[in-house]
């Protein structure tokens, strides 16, 4: 698929560590207006998990990145959240929760209601994305909402 080899020094996650965390932020690229096939196949090993809806009410957000505009971005948004959905994850969209920035018309940038994208401009739209993730995954955890 001509992707870059993995970097050796980056740990790879195994489906049943996702079980460790309160909430979680997915990010990958995509191809064509879906997740890149590694990341699909990183979902699909988490079929165990999935008959035991393991994941069920755990929060998750989304973010992604393309190699132009448009990429088939929101496509791809929309295709990720069947992957949390048939989890039972919540799924905690940015919404327009950062304000003017969503607005932004000067510079070239992705990103949607959906997540954040990567160009330069959205940098600091992705930290609010991860703050405002926490937030709810904190919430949702206090209020014995999540296992």
């Amino acid at each position: 698929m001509k992707a870059p080899a993995k970097a050796t020094d980056v740990p790879q996650i195994r489906p049943e560590q996702l079980l460790d965390a309160d909430g979680f932020l997915f990010g990958f690229p995509s191809r064509f207006g879906v997740m890149a096939a590694q990341f699909k196949a990183f979902f699909d090993a988490t079929s165990e998990l999935w008959g035991r809806q393991a994941l069920a009410s755990k929060p998750a957000g989304i973010f992604w990145s393309t190699g132009f505009t448009g990429g088939g971005q929101e496509l791809t948004a929309l295709t990720a959240i069947t992957q949390l959905a048939h989890h039972g994850m919540v799924f905690v969209p940015l919404g327009y929760t950062f304000g003017s920035g969503m607005f932004e018309m000067n510079e070239v940038k992705g990103g949607s209601a959906y997540g954040a994208g990567t160009y330069e401009l959205e940098l600091r739209q992705a930290f609010h994305q991860g703050k405002y993730v926490a937030e709810i995954t904190k919430k949702l955890k206090n209020n014995s909402l999540s296992p």
